[in-house]
């Protein structure tokens, strides 16, 4: 659709996303938040050290801390879907 809508190669379309995708991981991995006004906001949310269980076993299991992808819903797109489920 990308590459008929703005009059580009398909091969073109698929390098332009691919590489706003690779910014994106860049700029998470760095701990950098990704806003994109009128959709939302990407961030990484960082969770400490837990128990968690092991489901084959029951037995108990320390998790290591992480960061994890986190996005937000911005209003203006919350408020379109909003709408949609409402019709």
């Amino acid at each position: 659709m990308l590459a008929t809508r703005e009059n580009l190669k398909a091969v073109q379309a698929v390098q332009i996303v691919e590489l706003i995708f690779d910014r994106f991981k860049d700029a998470l991995s760095k701990g950098d938040r990704i806003e994109i006004r009128g959709f939302g906001n990407f961030v990484i949310r960082n969770y400490e050290t837990r128990t968690g269980r092991n489901p084959k076993t029951g037995e108990s299991v320390a998790v290591k801390p992480k960061g994890r992808p986190y996005f937000k819903v911005g209003k203006e797109l919350k408020d379109r879907l909003i709408v949609l489920n409402e019709s």
